[in-house]
């Protein structure tokens, strides 16, 4: 009886109460609401879904955006805007992939905790990221950080997962060329930039 907590929950803010939502996902029913009614709390709002690996997914791939986010700081806003919302798409194609439901990548576990893990103060990923995008190595960066960096280990694991279940993942794909390659980052957002034109959804294509 497995069950995961995911979710936009950085512990500094959790410690001093400021209210968070968070998702608990198992494919028992009975063990969900239970971890259910003993976290929840007027602060900690607590909601449940079947989808474990789905919120599994999102939970792992949002550190390697927020990698993508970090080592693209400089460039502004709009870039930003540009990884989470492109970020979440690869998510989402890679999850409905390998089984998951796509409702799970535009809840708690997908969209918000992509949101706080590429824009928060707080977030070791984006950290690791901006200095990346100044020129360290995935090594420095992990040492100055001083905690564990999930990206740089999900990076692979996402970059193979891709390959196996044939899915593209082009921001995936250039977050490792800068981390495993040696590719400049800037390099890295060029390519993005340049990729094939295409429709933004299969499902609001002019193919349809």
């Amino acid at each position: 009886k497995i069950a995961v907590l995911s979710g936009p929950s950085h512990a500094e803010e959790v410690s001093r109460f400021i209210p968070t939502t968070i998702v608990c996902a198992s494919k028992d029913e009975e063990t969900a609401r239970k971890i259910q009614s003993v976290f929840i709390s007027d602060t900690f709002r607590v909601y449940t879904n079947k989808d474990v690996l789905g919120v599994e997914i999102g939970a792992a791939l949002k550190n390697v955006i927020a990698l993508a986010a970090g080592i693209a700081d400089g460039y502004g806003d709009n870039t930003m805007a540009a990884l989470i919302t492109r970020g979440i798409a690869e998510i989402a194609r890679l999850g409905q992939a390998m089984g998951c439901h796509l409702e799970t990548f535009a809840g708690l576990s997908g969209i918000g905790d992509l949101i706080v893990t590429c824009a928060s103060k707080h977030s070791r990923n984006r950290r690791a990221g901006i200095l990346i995008g100044k020129g360290e190595t995935y090594e420095e960066a992990m040492k100055e950080v001083g905690q564990v960096v999930e990206g740089v280990y999900a990076a692979k694991a996402a970059k193979k997962l891709g390959e196996k279940y044939q899915v593209d993942l082009p921001i995936v794909k250039e977050v490792n060329a800068v981390l495993f390659e040696g590719k400049a980052a800037k390099d890295a957002v060029s390519d993005l930039m340049l990729r094939d034109r295409r429709s933004e959804s299969p499902a609001v294509s002019y193919d349809k």
